[in-house]
């Protein structure tokens, strides 16, 4: 009852100092607001959306319980999931955070998965998508494409060993695919992808039409905790918060002999991850190994303000919000250990290996992500605005039925 009432206490007082700081700093929010809504309209939103409609309709037809019939043998022993975690696994590497926890609700409101299984899978399938790491953060902010492929190695090495350790995470459950196992017959899957869309039975205009609706009405939730927390992280800096939480950081941070300069930008990475790179990406007095290493534990700890994200669509089920957390941090751990382990023989042997400078680079040098990211940012807000105006037309239509 205590710790009730101090926690009603402790949200109150910092919701008002929230709403104190907007109106004492009005153009600082606001500024962060535009920086944060151009984030979402230009990257988040059409490069998410995509990937959230096919995977709404690949559940309705089917193809995801084909797809865990095929990986069964593979997800369960060596993560303990069924194996349309695979679908989800792939599908989250591919889109970027937070598709992995939408997809892993998604499946547990079907009932594909138990909740055990739910917070087993998306405590490692919510990861920074490769166009993420190569182009924004090591092409954009680090001008240094091939930083790219150390932070992606640490990154997806980093959450292949939270999967592995969340495995055990849960009491055991009654394994009840392993006589399917037994007996795996490609005639199995191809029967549960039938029998799956047979049960589903909505048409496919039906079908399109509520797989747009769900992924717009999760991206604008995303866009608002973007703006929230671009919001709040500015705030902070203003209000000096950042400052004082970076002074218990620098203890640390000195007994690893890291520079005192990366505290600021490592607290900034910790609501936010785009620009805790940034900054740690324009830090000059300390090293490119010690930049890799903090930007990998960033990466994977994904900053509050992916978090938070994560907590709203988990919230919409039974899953557990806590078994998420811890991985994030043990992820960060990894990932950071493994930027520092492969800092050599990755990164040092690549520059080795460089091409003359002669030689006509065809991968590796970043360009194809740069133009890419570039490229998106120049049709993006084109993709968003025709997707927002289709969401509209599809509701307008629904409500002149009803």
């Amino acid at each position: 009852m205590v710790l009730s009432k101090l926690k009603t206490v402790i949200l109150s007082v910092s919701v008002t100092i929230l709403a104190a700081s907007l109106i004492s700093f009005p153009r600082e929010s606001f500024d962060a607001s535009i920086i944060g809504l151009n984030m979402w309209w230009k990257i988040v939103f059409p490069s998410l959306l995509p990937f959230f409609i096919i995977s709404e309709m690949l559940i309705g037809f089917g193809v995801v319980k084909f797809i865990g019939v095929l990986l069964e043998p593979l997800m369960r022993p060596l993560f303990k999931v069924p194996g349309v975690g695979g679908f989800v696994w792939a599908m989250g590497m591919a889109s970027g955070q937070p598709a992995g926890a939408k997809f892993t609700s998604r499946l547990r409101q079907e009932g594909h998965i138990t909740q055990i299984e739910a917070e087993r899978l998306v405590s490692f399938t919510n990861s920074s998508n490769p166009l993420f790491i190569f182009s924004a953060v090591a092409v954009g902010f680090f001008n240094n494409p091939k930083i790219g492929f150390l932070l992606a190695a640490a990154h997806y090495l980093g959450n292949i060993c939270v999967g592995i350790i969340m495995r055990f995470y849960g009491k055991e459950t009654p394994d009840e695919s392993s006589d399917d196992r037994k007996k795996f017959k490609i005639r199995n899957a191809l029967s549960v992808l039938h029998q799956t869309r047979i049960k589903d039975n909505r048409p496919i205009g039906k079908l399109l039409g509520d797989a747009v609706n769900s992924s717009i009405q999760t991206l604008l939730m995303i866009g608002g905790f973007i703006i929230l927390f671009s919001v709040i992280n500015k705030l902070l800096y203003q209000l000096h918060i950042t400052e004082i939480l970076a002074k218990t950081i620098e203890l640390l941070f000195s007994s690893l002999s890291f520079p005192d300069m990366l505290s600021i930008p490592f607290i900034s990475g910790l609501f936010e991850i785009t620009l805790g790179s940034q900054l740690i990406s324009q830090t000059s007095d300390a090293t490119l190994l010690q930049k890799a290493i903090i930007t990998s534990f960033i990466l994977a700890f994904s900053g509050f303000s992916i978090q938070a994200q994560v907590a709203s669509i988990l919230a919409q089920t039974d899953i557990r919000f806590k078994p998420f957390f811890i991985a994030r941090i043990l992820q960060g751990i990894f990932a950071a250990f493994f930027a520092f382990l492969l800092w050599k023989p990755l990164y040092i042997r690549i520059n080795r290996n460089e091409q003359p400078s002669n030689a006509i680079p065809v991968f590796g040098d970043g360009s194809w992500a740069n133009h890419f990211y570039h490229k998106m940012i120049e049709v993006g807000p084109i993709i968003t605005i025709f997707s927002l105006t289709f969401y509209i037309l599809i509701l307008f239509t629904r409500l002149k039925k009803s």
